[in-house]
Parts: structure tokens; sequence; C-alpha cells
């Protein structure tokens, strides 16, 4: 029997819940935006930097694989808006509008671009092999970090933003990009393994 597979285009979840509807984008976007709050309470605290290591962007750059750049966007800017409206669910910056003013409002504004990027590239087929995914992570990390460094050099001067928001990051940022190649190009083998769902 001829063995089914995913099409070249296209996101993990459209190939696993392909249905249509308002009902499963709300579905999918509260859901990822829950397991995004949920990863930023994994956090490590550096003593020497304002920004703490999270699991935060590891979640948002799954999700934004998974989901494609549209949904994955409207996902974190879901998760930003339940941020800024009050609830807890940051990592380290103040609930509410306060978080705009902190040392990380940086990084927490970049989680939109770079969403969308990974999400954007994941919809051409950067999902699918390991060292596409690699590709499409380092890419999202770097437009993350520039976006999270220009803004806070105005709490570190430019000369510690390297020392203090992007250098500490990179080996955890490292780990986070072997597992994704590792958990993405699985999950598409699995798909094709099992065919299209109905």
């Amino acid at each position: 029997m001829e063995r089914a597979h995913a099409a070249p285009g296209g996101v993990i979840v459209d190939a696993v819940w392909p249905a249509e509807g308002a009902g499963r984008e709300a579905i999918l976007v509260l859901a990822g935006a829950t397991l995004i709050a949920l990863s930023a309470q994994l956090r490590i605290v550096l003593p020497f930097s304002l920004v703490p290591i999270t699991g935060q962007t590891f979640a948002i750059f799954l999700l934004a694989a998974a989901f494609g750049s549209r949904r994955g966007t409207a996902t974190v800017m879901t998760y930003l808006a339940m941020g800024l409206s009050g609830l807890p669910v940051f990592s380290s910056a103040a609930p509410g509008l306060a978080a705009l003013a902190s040392p990380t409002a940086g990084y927490l504004m970049g989680f939109v671009p770079a969403a969308f990027l990974v999400g954007w590239l994941s919809e051409r087929g950067a999902s699918r092999s390991r060292w596409s995914t690699a590709g499409s992570m380092i890419a999202g990390s770097a437009v993350l970090f520039a976006c999270g460094a220009v803004w806070l050099a105005r709490f570190v001067g430019w000369d510690n933003v390297l020392a203090t928001g992007v250098l500490p990051f990179l080996p955890g940022d490292a780990l986070k990009i072997a597992l994704a190649t590792l958990a993405l190009p699985a999950a598409w083998k699995l798909i094709g393994a099992r065919g299209p769902r109905p």
C-alpha cells in the first residue's frame, strides 16, 4: 500500500488538524498563549543580568513553527495582551502596562516579529529538516536579540548590552535550537508515517 505523505508546504498543526473554522483558530491561539504563559514561569535568574533565562522563547518558536506566521503571531500577541492587561504571565517584567517600561520590554515586543519570521519560514518547509529548522530558529533568535538589545541599552548602556543581554543567553539558545531540530522534523516524520488525517 502506498504511504501518504504531507505536502511540502504547510505547517504541522494544519497537517494534524486540517479542519477549518473560527472555533478551531480560537482554541489554538488561546492554548498556545497559555502554553507560553506557563513556559515563562520556568526561569533562571542571572545575577549579572536584568534579563532571566526562560522557557518562553522555546515555546514561542516551537508554536510559531507548528502554527505558521499568522497564527503564531496571533498567539504571541494574545500572550502579550494577557500580560499587559494585568495577568501575571511575564517571566520578569511587572504585569500590566508597566512591563513596557521594564528592561525586558524589547524582548517582549521582539517576540512578535521573531514568531512571524519563524512561522513564515516554516510555511516554506523550514521545519522539515534539522538544518533548515536550525536556520529558522537562529534567524528568529537574531531578530529577538536585536529588538531586546536595542531597548536594554537604554538601561545598561551600549558598552554592556552584549555582556548582559545577549552573550549569557547563547548557550541556552543553542540547547533550545538543538531540541527544536530534533522535535520538529520528528513530528513531520511521524505525520508522514501515519498519513494525513481526514
